[in-house]
Formats: structure tokens, sequence, C-alpha cells
């Protein structure tokens, strides 16, 4: 099944860098995506997925979510990375205002401009040029309803068009762009600019706050680096 944006979408995505799809999945995909989440509850901030066959056909750009980057990206788009949180009275966090930097890869092959390397969750991410970033789009899939006080994303929109933002300028970014909060109900997605500015703050009325944040990509990358990809 397709996904198609307005005309009026595609210039909000381009302008504000974030989008906000309303009941995107149905009963059914909102069932199986929790379904296939189950096994992989967060034990701390977000719990890095690879390896998830379930997750597939709901990432493919014919399925549930996939056809929404598929939307943005066109048909060669495809999902590079996934992250699943889940806030709990038990596990209450704060993220300060930062960009998404890093790439996870099959392997370490130094390149220029890509660096410094780090490992997460036992994956191999890397820093590469913005370049990379700025063709890319993260989308966070909603298992549950996040009003004011169950701590919606905030993102600074129109900060994906200013490049890599040196962090002592982010407040003054921010400031500049103003505050979005991106609320959502069980079922929505967001998608963004993988490199808006973006925060979230502690939860006040902290019960589940499950979400799917998932990068897309429709390049290749050079010099034999490869996306280690879902």
């Amino acid at each position: 099944m397709t996904f198609a944006l307005s005309s009026q979408q595609k210039s909000q995505f381009t302008d504000a860098g974030a989008l906000h799809v309303t009941t995107a999945l149905d009963a059914s995909a909102l069932h199986a995506l929790a379904a296939a989440l189950s096994r992989h509850a967060p034990a701390q901030a977000g719990t890095r997925l690879h390896g998830v066959a379930a997750l597939t056909p709901l990432l493919a750009n014919d399925g549930p979510v996939g056809r929404a980057a598929a939307a943005v990206l066109g048909d060669a788009a495809r999902p590079v990375r996934a992250v699943y949180f889940d806030k709990t009275p038990q596990m209450n966090w704060a993220v300060p205002w930062h960009q998404d930097r890093t790439i996870v890869v099959r392997e370490r092959i130094e390149l220029s401009g890509f660096g410094p390397w780090t490992t997460k969750g036992g994956l191999q991410h890397v820093a590469p040029p913005y370049e990379v970033l700025a063709r890319m789009v993260t989308l966070r899939v909603h298992l549950d309803a996040v009003p004011d006080g169950n701590a919606p994303l905030l993102i600074a929109p129109g900060s994906h068009c200013l490049g890599r933002i040196p962090e002592a300028d982010v407040p003054i970014v921010v400031a500049r762009c103003g505050t979005v909060a991106c609320h959502a109900e069980p079922g929505d997605i967001w998608l963004y600019a993988t490199p808006i500015l973006h925060a979230s703050e502690l939860s006040v009325q902290p019960g589940h706050r499950r979400v799917l944040q998932v990068d897309f990509a429709a390049d290749e990358l050079p010099g034999g680096l490869q996306w280690l990809g879902i």
C-alpha cells in the first residue's frame, strides 16, 4: 500500500523539518508492532534494535511504517537504525537539546570525513559528514498517547536547515527557531529531518511512553561502508 504526502505536507516538512501523520497505523498494525517489540522492553533509556525479524514487514517501504519514509525519500528508502524507548515511573529521563550525529554501520572502515567512532549497544556507530544526515529522515512511531504530561518530544522547527550546529550555539538557535511539542496518539507517526534539534523533558505523569524511532536512508555509503540496517 502506498502513502502520499500532499503538497502542503511536503512544504511543511521542508520548511519545519517535521510532520505529524495521524492514525498512520490502524489497530492491526499497531498490535503487530507492539507484539514485535514485546520482548525488547528497554532496560535503560533506549534499546538499540537489530535482527528483529518481525519488524521487517512493518518497516518495508510498502509497510505501514516504511511507506511514510518512502513518501519523503522515494522507493529506495530503507531502515538503517532503530531505537525503542519507553518512559515509565521506574525509568524516567530527560535529554538536552541536541542533533543526532551518528549512523550505524556493519564494520569500521577508516574513511575521510567519517569519525569519531563509538560502540553503542554493541553496534558500530560513526559520525558521518553532515550531508549524509541531511539526506535521511527519522520516524517516531507512537504506541501510547503523548499529551503534555507524558514528555512529548520537543523540536526546534527549521533548525535542520542550519547544518551542524556547534554545541555552544544550540540555546541561541532554539530561542530563534522556537519550540514545538510533538503530541501524539497511539498509531501516530512523527517524521523528522534527521539533523533537527530536539530534546525531551521528564514525564510528569509517567505511565508508558512507548516509541519506536527509526532512521531511514535512500543512499549508499561511500568507500565500502555499509549500513547495518535493521
